[in-house]
């Protein structure tokens, strides 16, 4: 199992403006450069899904495994032979909202489709979140 984990706290957005922003998956693709497309099939809700397509990538297929509104999503990206999880927390404390994710590759390939596809997520997870507060905070 490789598993990475990133967490930023911030007074800048409330839980019902970040998952506002994270529940549409839809319009992703209009305030994240790295998206070219991503359709929900459904609605935000365990055993969902939705098809996302990165920049310069494939289209992939992607699972909600458990999703509690305002609270928590787990999502869930099948590879040959791995299986990757995304999971989003989102906790008011007394310094502000905290927002957690934490990315893990499991499976007897998890090694290569870390090194294909997880570890570039990883490498911009500070980055993502802040840009999610950024986008969210207009809401």
């Amino acid at each position: 199992m490789i598993q990475k984990t990133f967490s930023v706290t911030t007074k800048a957005i409330s839980k019902k403006q970040i998952w506002k922003l994270m529940s549409n998956v839809d319009e992703w693709k209009n305030w994240d450069s790295s998206v070219e497309n991503s359709k929900l099939k459904g609605n935000f809700e365990s055993g969902s899904g939705f098809l996302f397509k990165p920049k310069g990538g494939p289209n992939v297929n992607i699972k909600l495994v458990e999703v509690k509104p305002d609270v928590y999503f787990k999502d869930e990206t099948i590879f040959p032979l791995a299986k990757m999880n995304g999971e989003h927390w989102y906790e008011e404390t007394p310094d502000g909202l905290k927002i957690t994710t934490t990315m893990t590759m499991t499976g007897a390939l998890a090694f290569l489709w870390n090194k294909i596809v997880m570890k570039d997520i990883v490498a911009n997870l500070e980055s993502d979140i802040h840009l999610q507060i950024k986008n969210a905070s207009k809401n």
